[in-house]
């Protein structure tokens, strides 16, 4: 069952597991790296994501429930990301910084701007601060200078600090070294959108819908509804892995952008996106109601169950549900929020694993904190559910 005070209080965990282990007392921010027993490495690297995902989650939490302890834990991830993260000799932000807060990877790889603009509308909407904002409106010229294809549309994927072309354009090692992904533009749409909601700028709103149809024309498989995860800068695609999470996750964010937009046609249409791509995903369902990670070209599967695949398994099948009324898909959320409760919740040392095999047993060596395991993903399905539980 999905139940309100189920996500309350996880939430609440979540929220407080964060607070009490990730500030960085000696050197300031966040730390860089927290193992699953939750010993940190003190001299581990912090990246802009992280630092943007806490500042989102915590503005986000504090416009829940107005809480002045998470509010501060917000301003303090806005407050190293203005002074260790900016770049304000070149603009946009680096991609990480050393333990001392020097910068350590100073490439601009448009992911992490489109992260920072997130989180700094969203603490805009906290705190009131006009700084904030500013510094979010700057970002966004920024990446329309520098990474907006006026040619082709869209947006290439990653510079050096300069803004010149860069040889590795990838966010991860295991990802295709390509000009346009959608990962990116997906999560642009995700920065433009809680921007627009701060700042109902007409160049923005014009960015916001053509990243709407960048997706219609080009990264959702209109033979399969999966997502096409790399491109060429002149949106060929390149056969890779489909990714059952970012399915599910873009079947509730892409209708999000549509309905803050105010736009009936857009939202008609990506209601109906909505509900194709839940079921393309469900596809990666397994019996045990946890969503696989991907299947690979090969016709592989990667059935590990990734902590936040599941979150958004969570939102992007109750939201098809909200949006087609199909009480599969409400099971679906509910299985995927079982799994949680049963395989992903580390009820010894707080927050969640990392992820879990097929077999339930854990995935080694992974991380509490570090580079992409944030507060976010379940943080925000938390939050996600508590809304629409309450409508």
């Amino acid at each position: 069952m999905l139940q309100v005070v189920d996500f309350q209080i996880e939430l609440a965990n979540i929220l407080a597991y964060w607070r009490t282990h990730a500030p960085d007392e000696t050197h300031g921010g966040f730390l860089g790296k927290i193992d699953n027993e939750n010993q940190a490495c003190s001299t581990a690297p912090k990246g802009a994501v992280l630092h943007a995902r806490i500042m989102w989650t915590f503005a986000a939490a504090h416009n829940h429930q107005a809480s002045p302890e998470n509010l501060a834990v917000a301003r303090r991830a806005y407050e190293y990301i203005v002074t260790r993260f900016l770049d304000d000799e070149h603009g946009g932000v680096y991609w990480s910084v050393d333990f001392h807060g020097q910068p350590l990877d100073t490439k601009k790889q448009i992911y992490a701007l489109a992260f920072t603009i997130y989180g700094l509308a969203e603490y805009h909407r906290a705190s009131g601060d006009e700084k904030a904002l500013e510094h979010a409106q700057e970002l966004f010229r920024t990446i329309e200078a520098y990474s907006f294809d006026p040619a082709e549309g869209g947006y290439l994927e990653a510079f050096a600090r300069g803004w010149q072309p860069l040889g590795d354009l990838r966010l991860s090692a295991k990802d295709a070294n390509e000009k346009k992904t959608m990962n990116t533009h997906l999560h642009l749409v995700e920065a433009y959108t809680n921007l627009y909601r701060e700042w109902p700028n007409v160049d923005l709103r014009h960015q916001l819908k053509a990243l709407l149809l960048d997706f219609t024309d080009h990264i959702i498989d209109s033979k399969t509804d999966h997502l096409i995860l790399f491109l060429d800068e002149h949106w060929r695609p390149r056969p890779d892995a489909i990714s059952y999470g970012h399915d599910i996750e873009a079947a509730w964010l892409l209708l999000e952008a549509a309905e803050v937009l105010h736009e009936p046609g857009l939202i008609a249409y990506f209601q109906q996106t909505a509900v194709q791509l839940a079921q393309a995903a469900a596809e990666g369902l397994a019996p045990d109601g946890g969503l696989s990670y991907e299947l690979h070209p090969n016709g592989h599967y990667d059935a590990d169950r990734h902590w936040w695949v599941q979150a958004e398994a969570v939102v992007g099948f109750y939201n098809a549900y909200q949006v087609s009324g199909d009480p599969q898909f409400r099971a679906q959320s509910e299985g995927a929020w079982r799994f949680i409760q049963q395989h992903i919740l580390d009820k010894q040392h707080g927050e969640w694993f990392w992820g879990v095999h097929a077999d339930h047993s854990l995935m080694a060596n992974e991380d509490k904190a570090g580079f992409w395991k944030c507060p976010y993903h379940n943080g925000r399905a938390c939050l996600e559910m508590l809304r629409r539980l309450a409508a």
